[in-house]
Formats: structure tokens, C-alpha cells, sequence
């Protein structure tokens, strides 16, 4: 079948196409009701439906003639450790973590918060909760005990599951000092942690609250896959929102059960048995989708890295790890590929490795720039595949449908929209957009499997935040545009949050903490291009009248509060005092026209603004700081 008629049946007929797709899955119960509306009139995919995810990623397995395939390859260049995992085993882990689990009282839709470093038992502990029909809420290892504390008041887990320390190349991050400060913080109490002792960092265990995990997994019993229903909650993950408060994305079980089995085959074109590694961390959403989720549902040898792509040792990193397993499809973020480029600009170390088995790398988590694109496409003689998604779809919006036609790339483009996903590109008015023309992306309803149906706990900020601006839609908070091949270009966010280094961050959050300084009375946060993160975020200050401070100290003191707030992943480095702020006359920030200055872009000045003096200021400072980036 070609993408065409893959793509107008999954539009045009999307019950028959997903019920179809659905088949692919052993259910307990098949749904008969494929699509129906929720009580808030949410489109919902196979309410009716019973299943366990982890059954199917694991149990399933060993029941159907692949109980010794490797299922995780561990490798770890900051520990030194290598490890292979077989579905059999895998399965046995979980299932004894699962009995860990419920024996501290965890059940069907309890939730359970994990803060883990890159490590098989990360994925064990999402099985785990999975597996117990609970939901889980991982939360990224390098955030700081404030954003945890704001994630545990969300999710109210019963349980949390942590580890002594991560890694960070040559450096050990203490995790259990940061994890007490956080419950110290948060107003819902856990009532349990579980911590597993790494030898590079011991944890200190607060007695009646903590346990050891390597003891309560010998004394545990094996737990059972608990059946729910295809709209069961999986899990929440935490994203940031325009709001210092993250947003807690819900993904149901079964569309993300369909729309990741479909996906490592329509899209990645693998099969059971082959190597897929995606270079990301279980924080993330890719890393839920396709370090843990995708590939173990295809039966597919999923790779969980514990390194960077540079440094450890080298940029011949992923290279090795490649040749080592045999990998055949690599999906990371631009901003690995450009760190590589950056050590190794003509690819000299790519020479001592055999890449025969590598077939595609795909890309995604922030815009692939063109240099990067053609780099890494010339470096390696293999197709590179941009595709676009976010959090709150769980998997690609747009992007090149290799297991069903592969079609010709453009560099720049994130080729063309998915089975399911209906991409338009709307004015402000909520009117279709000719090619060329920049505008809104939009997503028509209804939307296909596994994409949020509401915010954890507020379904009304998910109203507001994706379905009003333009009705009928989901908005994505992107702008772009079509050309005249269908092909999309994303150009970018409409609103504050800024991808840094495929991570996407609140700039309204970071201005949040920056206004708590003394010396501040007001100011803003943008983010500006950055040739290897791809964005950065840089704070305009302005001081309170009679403050007397020093740039540079005001500066250093500023970094250290968003690293403390917020953790290093925020990448905060830059901030400079100005004597204004270019405002609407109504008190508005004017920041995408600040965007527009850093960026070097041609901007019109609104009627509305206030002072048009304070642009001069801007552009003055900005070049005297060296932030105009082209």
C-alpha cells in the first residue's frame, strides 16, 4: 500500500483503520467500541476494551517463542557496566518488582512516581507499575527537589521508586538528598520509597518510609498482570506549560498500546528481533515510547544507554554502540548529532566502526537544522529522518512512513503528516492556509490513539490549553507551514517554551524564579538560537530603583537559582540588566518581537507598543552582549 492510501483510509475511515490496527494485539477482551466519547465529549479509543501493556511487552513474549531474545541491552560507559536482559528474565524482574509494589498496599490506578538514571531498573519499575494496572509518573533524574516536590503534590503517588545516585560522565549526582528535600517540600506525603544502592553513591534510608530494593525483591512474591480498560490511565508525564505549574500529560492504555505497535513497523520500519535505540532517557516521552513502550511491543532489542554522546570516551560513541549491537535503527536529538560534529566535525572516527547494520537514523525532539541534517546524512551514507511529535501525542505528527513508502526527504521538513494525524495549517481566524503560508499548526479532530485526553486532575486547563483557540482542533502551540507537496515545516513555538537541547522548557517558570531575586523587578526570559542546543535561554533584567549590583555577580547569582529551582537541564547561563522592556500599552512583554531581534529577523513594530525606544534598547544590548545570532 502506499503512504497515500495508508494515510486517506486512516483519515477518512479512522474506526475501520484503527479497529483494523487494533487486531494486532492480544487483548483480554476486544473493543467493540473503537471510537466514543468520554463524559467531558473527549474522543476516546477503545473504551471497552481489556489488556495489560505489560503483558504484551513481556509476557506475551515468552508465550510465543521469544522467551530468550534480548529484550534490554544495558550498557553504561560512566559505570563500566554491560549487561543483556532476555524477555524471560525481563518478565521475571518485573513481575517481582510488581509484588514489591503491591505489597506497599499499590493498586489498579495508584499512582507511583519514578526518579531513576538510565537504567535497566527504570524500565523494570514502569513494567512493574504497568503491570499492576497503576499508573506511573516518571520524572526526569537531573530535575531539582522543586520541580520533583510540584510533581509528587500533582500525582499524589503512594510509592515512590528512586535510586542512591546517577552519572553524569565523570561526575556521581547524589539522588536520595534530593528526593528527602523534595518530600520535605511537597505537601502529599508517599508512603513508601523504594532505593536501589548503586556502589558509586551510598543512600542514606530513612527508617518506616524507605526500602532497600534489592531486599524487598528477594523476600518479594511474583505479581500478576492486572487487566484494565483500553482508557485506563498508563501514566502521567510531566511537560512544561506557558505557566510555572508542568502540565500532566495522561496517555490511556490501549491507543498508546496500538499506536506504538503500528508505529515501530509504519514508521521505523522494524520487526521482532532487531536492534532499536533511541538515545534519549526514560524522562522524556521518547523515551517512554521508544526505549521502553515501542520497541519491547514489536519484540524488538531495545538499548538503554547510559552515556553521552560525546566524552564518554568519545564522539566515536554512538558509533561503537552501533557497531557493538548491531544496531539498525538510531533515533536521537539534532543536538547529539551536533555535540558529535562539534568533536569531530569530518567524521574521522566513524572510519573505525562498521555501520553495515545501521539502516536509518531518525531524529526529533526540536528542529533539525539543515547543516545537521546534511552533516550527518554525509558523515554516515544513511538516510536521516526528521520527524516531528510531542509529548502530549506520544509518538510522530509528521514524518516519512519508511515501513510503508519511503518518500524523497527535503532537508528542512518533517516530510509528511502520519496515519491518523489530520495537519492543518490554520490563520488566526481558524481558516486553512494556502501552501507557503505560515500560520498555526493545527490538528482536526478527532485525534488518533494514544494522544492526551485530558491534563492529570484538570481537565479544564486541557480545554483551554489545546481546544479553544481554534474549535474543532487541537492546537499545538507550533507554527509552520505546507508546501506544495503536503511536505510541513515546523518553524517553531507560538508561545513561551523554548527546546533546549530537545528538552522543552517553560521560559515563563524560569522568569518565575529570576523575579524572586531581590535586586529584580521585572523581567523577561526568551530563548534564542543556539548552534549546538538549539535554543538558550537568555533573562533581560531590570532592577529595582536604588539597587546597586554588579552585572556579572547578579548574573552568577541568577544561574544558581534556576539550577537550583529548576536543575542543569534548564541550561540558564546567560542574563543581562537593561534599562527597559519593550511593552504593549496594556503591560505585555513584547518577547516573540524580542525572539525576532535575537534571531536577526525582520519585525514590524506593533501599533500597540508603548515605547518604541525600548526596541533600540534592546537591539543595543543585545549586541553589545553578542545575542544576535545571525
Amino acid at each position: 500500500m502506499s503512504y497515500q492510501a495508508e494515510y486517506s483510509k486512516s483519515i477518512n475511515t479512522p474506526e475501520a483503520f484503527w479497529g483494523e490496527k487494533a487486531q494486532d494485539l492480544a487483548w483480554y477482551k476486544q473493543p467493540e467500541k473503537i471510537l466514543s466519547k468520554d463524559e467531558n465529549g473527549i474522543d476516546r479509543w477503545f473504551a471497552d476494551g481489556e489488556l495489560n501493556t505489560a503483558y504484551l511487552a513481556l509476557d506475551y513474549h515468552v508465550e510465543n517463542g521469544r522467551a530468550d531474545n534480548t529484550a534490554i541491552i544495558y550498557d553504561s560507559p560512566v559505570s563500566g557496566q554491560k549487561r543483556k536482559i532476555s524477555f524471560l528474565e525481563l518478565r521475571d524482574e518485573v513481575a517481582k518488582f510488581a509484588g514489591v509494589l503491591k505489597a506497599q498496599g499499590v493498586e489498579k490506578g495508584d499512582r507511583v512516581v519514578i526518579y531513576m538514571p538510565m537504567m535497566p531498573e527504570a524500565l523494570v519499575a514502569m513494567l512493574a507499575v504497568a503491570r499492576l494496572g497503576a499508573i506511573h509518573s516518571v520524572v526526569f533524574g537531573g530535575f531539582a527537589p522543586h520541580e520533583l516536590a510540584v510533581r509528587i503534590d500533582d500525582a499524589e503517588p503512594k510509592v515512590i521508586v528512586s535510586a542512591s545516585c546517577g552519572i553524569e560522565i565523570s561526575k556521581v549526582i547524589e539522588y536520595k538528598p534530593m528526593l528527602d528535600e523534595a518530600i520535605e517540600k511537597s505537601a502529599y506525603k508517599p508512603s513508601a520509597c523504594v532505593i536501589l544502592q548503586r556502589p558509586e553513591a551510598k543512600a542514606t534510608m530513612i527508617e518506616g518510609r524507605d526500602i532497600d530494593w534489592k531486599e524487598a525483591v528477594a523476600n518479594a512474591e511474583p505479581a500478576d498482570c492486572v487487566p484494565v480498560k483500553g482508557t485506563d490511565p498508563l501514566y502521567i508525564l510531566y511537560t512544561s506549560g506557558t505557566t510555572g505549574k508542568p502540565k500532566g500529560v495522561v496517555r490511556d492504555n490501549g491507543g498508546h498500546a496500538v499506536a506504538m505497535k503500528y508505529s515501530m513497523k509504519s514508521i521505523y520500519n522494524v520487526e521482532a528481533g532487531d536492534v532499536f535505540w533511541a538515545a534519549s532517557d526514560v524522562g522524556w516521552v521518547v523515551g517512554h515510547s521508544y526505549i521502553v513502550y515501542g520497541p519491547l511491543l514489536a519484540g524488538c532489542t531495545t538499548i538503554v544507554y547510559e552515556g553521552k554522546p560525546v566524552r564518554t570516551p568519545d564522539a566515536g560513541a554512538f558509533w561503537r554502540v552501533c557497531e557493538e549491537y548491531k544496531v539498525k535503527v538510531l533515533f536521537s536529538a539534532p543536538t547529539a548529532f551536533r555535540a558529535i560534529k562539534k568533536e569531530d566535525p569530518e567524521g574521522k572516527l566513524i572510519a573505525n566502526y562498521d555501520l553495515s547494520n545501521l539502516h536509518t537514523v531518525f531524529m526529533a525532539g526540536e528542529r533539525l537544522d539543515p547543516p545537521t541534517y546534511h552533516w550527518t546524512m554525509e558523515v554516515t551514507g544513511k538516510p536521516v529522518i526528521d520527524h516531528w511529535w510531542q509529548t502530549e501525542t506520544g509518538w510522530a505528527i509528521c514524518g516519512n512512513m519508511t515501513g510503508i513508502e519511503t518518500l524523497p526527504p527535503k532537508a528542512g521538513s518533517a516530510t509528511v503528516p502520519i496515519s491518523g494525524f489530520n495537519v492543518q495549517i490554520l490563520d488566526p481566524d481558524g481558516n486553512e492556509l494556502p501552501a507557503g503560508e505560515q500560520g498555526a499548526i493545527a490538528l482536526k479532530l478527532p485525534l488518533p490513539p494514544s494522544c492526551l485526553p485530558t491534563v492529570w486532575g484538570d481537565y479544564e486547563r486541557f480545554r483551554t490549553g489545546y481546544l479553544t483557540d481554534y474549535p474543532g482542533y487541537y492546537c499545538s502551540g507550533d507554527g509552520g507551514y505546507k508546501d506544495e507537496d503536503g511536505y510541513v515545516f515546523i518553524m517553531g513555538r507560538t508561545d513561551d517554551v523554548i527546546n533546549v537541547a530537545g528538552h522543552r522548557l517553560s521560559t515563563g517558570e524560569m522568569e518565575e524564579i529570576v523575579a524572586d531575586h531581590p535586586a529584580v523587578a521585572e523581567c523577561a526570559v526568551i530563548g534564542i538560537n543556539d548552534p549546538l542546543k538549539g535554543q538558550q535561554p537568555i533573562g533581560f533584567v531590570l532592577l529595582k530603583n536604588g539597587v546597586d549590583i554588579d552585572g556579572q555577580q547578579l548574573e552568577s547569582e541568577l544561574v544558581a537559582l534556576v539550577r537550583k529551582e529548576i536543575g542543569a537541564v534548564a541550561c540558564f547561563k546567560r542574563a543581562v540588566i537593561v534599562d527597559r522592556l519593550p511593552k504593549t500599552r496594556s503591560g505585555k512583554i513584547l518577547r516573540k518581537l524580542m525572539r525576532q531581534i535575537a534571531d536577526g529577523q525582520d519585525y514590524t513594530v506593533p501599533s500597540t507598543i508603548d515605547d518604541p525606544v525600548s526596541l533600540s534598547v534592546i537591539e543595543d544590548v543585545m549586541s553589545e552582549n553578542g545575542l544576535i545570532t545571525s
